[in-house]
């Protein structure tokens, strides 16, 4: 469900908006920058989500293996 909210901005920020984000996208735009700072994550569903991305945990596992070779004496 959508709720309508009624922001107030400088006209030069606004018109700023439409010129980069463009006039019908302006909603999402603010909604994509705001929602991680208002919404908490799932984090256990979202770890278990990476995990189950093969690629990414080879990724992550020969980053921590050479990590950790930097490390030894």
């Amino acid at each position: 469900m959508q709720k309508k909210l009624t922001l107030t901005v400088d006209a030069e920020v606004y018109e700023g908006l439409r010129r980069t984000i463009g006039p019908r996208k302006i909603s999402k735009f603010i909604e994509g920058l705001v929602r991680p700072h208002v919404l908490l994550p799932n984090l256990e569903s979202a770890y278990a989500e990476m995990a189950r991305d093969k690629r990414r945990e080879k990724e992550a596992m020969e980053w921590a293996e050479i990590t950790f070779k930097d490390l030894r004496p």
